[in-house]
């Protein structure tokens, strides 16, 4: 990955600020998108700082603007673009009976039409390094998440896309990868929106549990290195795949058992 550059969205908190400094610390030039300013700025400066390059663009990935003006960002400043990393995301917990249609509209517009905006930008540029385009989806994006169903139906989404992307790109040497993290511990669920569109603020999930965030990174830059079409992570994500190929009604039932059990479960 020396040399490489590489677009991370979402790339001020979480996974995509462990992203950044995975791939900067393996030698590859950064192009880091977010919509928070000064957390973006901190990410970049400090990777400069170490000895690495990085630069940063504001950028709210449901913006179709936002996104190319990223992609371009990267192009004049390097050059060229190898890898695009659609991470960026927003979360959801509330029942669908009581949900604001308008919060599902915006996981849509960031977890999806984010990935297929900064995917469509950067393509032409993708196709002449014979790159890369990964998908940061979720365990949520492979079984339905009951008090997830914004989230889960933008991670399913992403999929299908991800992988008629792969498919159609067979012979060009677009390589496309999926990776679906389990439970990790990020901020993605202190922003989870609740039914009125407010921010939860708090996770109701034990975080000291899981899977890091550089964890996750590092899994995702092997993956890339190795051109795997998909990586399922933590052991619970890999049985949840497994069981529910064999035995989804069963599957359904301890689903929705274990998210009960979340602290101020919006059902029982």
């Amino acid at each position: 990955m020396k040399g490489k550059v590489v677009v991370i969205t979402g790339a001020s908190s979480g996974i995509g600020r462990a992203l950044a400094y995975e791939f900067s610390g393996k030698g590859s030039k950064v192009v880091l998108g977010a919509r928070n300013h000064d957390n973006l700025k901190k990410v970049a400066d400090d990777i400069n700082l170490q000895g690495g390059e990085a630069v940063y663009c504001v950028t709210d990935v449901s913006n179709e603007n936002d996104c190319k003006t990223l992609i371009l960002t990267g192009v004049e400043k390097y050059g060229r673009i190898d890898i695009l990393i659609n991470n960026a995301g927003i979360s959801m917990r509330a029942m669908f009976n009581d949900l604001k249609l308008d919060v599902l509209k915006q996981l849509m517009d960031i977890n999806f039409w984010g990935t297929v905006y900064c995917t469509k930008h950067a393509l032409p540029f993708l196709l002449e390094t014979k790159g890369v385009v990964v998908g940061v989806s979720s365990i949520a994006g492979l079984k339905g998440l009951p008090g997830r169903t914004g989230y889960s139906a933008s991670k399913f989404a992403m999929n299908g896309f991800m992988e008629t992307l792969r498919i159609e790109n067979l012979k060009t040497g677009l390589h496309v990868l999926m990776a679906f993290p389990g439970f990790t511990a990020s901020n993605i669920r202190n922003t989870a929106l609740a039914a009125d569109g407010s921010m939860q603020g708090e996770s109701p999930r034990d975080e000291e549990k899981m899977m890091t965030a550089e964890e996750v990174a590092t899994h995702i830059y092997k993956a890339v290195v190795k051109r795997k079409n998909r990586i399922i992570l933590t052991t619970q994500g890999k049985l949840t795949f497994w069981i529910n190929k064999f035995l989804p009604n069963w599957l359904d039932k301890q689903v929705y058992k274990q998210m009960a059990k979340e602290p101020d479960s919006p059902f029982k």
